[in-house]
C-alpha cells in the first residue's frame, strides 16, 4: 500500500511544487524520494473505509504539511531512514525556507474547504505544541511520564488528522470522522514509541542517549522507582560525556523499553476497536490496521 501511494501521490506533490525556484523543488523532491507516505496512504484507506474516494487535493495537502515538519524536525538530524537529511545536503536556510513554502502550498491545495482547513490547523498547531514540550523536557528537572506522553501524542497529531480528513473527504459521517481520527492518534503514538526505541537501539546506535534527549523509554525508566531508573537520572545530569552504553543499559533494565513495547501492544489495541466501531468496508479495514501493525515494527 505504501509503495503505491508513493507512485499515485507522487506527480501530485511534484505538480503541487512546479512553481517553486528550482533550490526549493530539487530539497522537495529529495524530501518526497524518501519518504513513508504513511500519513497519505492513511488519508486514502480512510476515505474508502467510508465507501468514498480521497480528493488528491486532500491527499497532497497531508504530505506536504508532513514534509513540512519533517524538514523543520530534520534540523537536529544528520540522518533519517539511513538517509542524508535535506538540510545537511542543501543547507540550513535553504531547507527551512522550502519547509515553509510547501506548508502555504498546503494550506492553498485546501482554500474554499473551510472545515479540512481548520482541521489541518489543529493538528499543526498541536505538533508545535509537541515541540515546545520537548524541548521544555530536555531541560533538567524531575521527569514527568505523563507530559512526555502527552508531547508524543501531539507529534502524532497529523496523522489523526489524516484518517479524519481522508474519511471527511469519502463522506463519512461525524461519527466515523471522529472514530477514524482516534484511529489514527493511536497509531501516530505507537509511531512515536518506535522511534523513540530506535533512537536508542537503532542506527545511529544510541543517538537520543549522546542528546541527553528524554524520550518516552527513557521517562519511563527513569520515572520507575528503581536504582537503575536513579542511576539513569543521575548519568543524564552529570557534567561529563555521555555513557551511551550504560545509559542504554539501565533504561533497559528500569523497564522503560518494555514498558514502550507494552504501551505498543495496547495502543494497537485501542486502534483497533476504534476502526471497528467506524463500521468500515472490510478490505480498507484491513488495510488500515496493517498500516498501523508496520507502524509498529521495530527492529531492536
Amino acid at each position: 500500500m505504501l509503495e503505491w501511494t508513493r507512485l499515485t501521490v507522487t506527480p501530485h506533490l511534484q505538480a503541487a511544487v512546479a512553481g517553486l525556484d528550482a533550490a526549493s523543488r530539487r530539497i522537495a523532491e529529495y524530501q518526497f524520494e524518501h519518504g513513508s507516505y504513511l500519513r497519505s496512504a492513511l488519508t486514502v484507506l480512510a476515505a474508502e473505509a467510508v465507501g468514498g474516494t480521497a480528493d488528491p487535493r486532500i491527499v497532497t495537502a497531508i504530505e506536504l504539511a508532513h514534509v513540512h515538519c519533517e524538514l523543520h524536525d530534520d534540523v537536529v538530524h544528520e540522518t533519517r531512514r539511513g538517509q542524508a537529511t535535506a538540510w545537511s545536503h542543501y543547507g540550513l536556510e535553504s531547507t527551512v525556507e522550502t519547509a515553509d513554502e510547501l506548508l502555504e502550498i498546503a494550506f492553498h491545495l485546501l482554500a474554499g474547504n473551510g472545515r479540512a482547513v481548520r482541521m489541518l490547523n489543529t493538528a499543526l498547531l498541536a505538533v508545535v505544541d509537541g515541540v515546545i514540550e520537548d524541548a521544555e523536557t530536555e531541560t533538567p528537572g524531575p521527569p514527568d511520564l505523563a507530559a512526555c506522553v502527552r508531547r508524543a501524542t501531539s507529534a502524532g497529531a497529523l496523522m489523526a488528522c489524516a484518517c479524519a480528513m481522508g474519511t471527511l473527504s469519502g463522506g463519512g459521517s461525524r461519527a466515523q470522522v471522529e472514530h477514524l481520527r482516534a484511529f489514527g492518534g493511536h497509531v501516530g503514538l505507537v509511531y512515536q514509541h518506535v522511534e523513540d526505541l530506535v533512537g536508542i537501539w537503532g542506527e545511529p546506535r544510541y543517538a537520543d542517549l549522546h542528546r541527553r534527549r528524554r524520550s518516552l523509554p527513557v521517562v519511563a525508566a527513569m520515572t520507575s522507582g528503581t536504582r537503575e531508573g536513579r542511576d539513569l537520572k543521575t548519568l543524564y545530569l552529570a557534567d561529563e560525556p555521555m555513557d551511551a552504553q550504560r545509559a542504554a543499559d539501565l533504561v533497559d533494565a528500569a523497564g522503560g523499553r518494555t514498558w514502550s513495547l507494552h504501551e505498543i501492544d495496547g495502543l494497537l489495541v485501542r486502534a483497533l476497536q476504534r476502526l471497528r466501531a467506524a463500521e468500515p468496508g472490510a478490505k480498507a479495514a484491513d488495510e488500515l490496521f496493517a498500516l498501523a501493525r508496520h507502524a509498529a515494527r521495530h527492529d531492536h
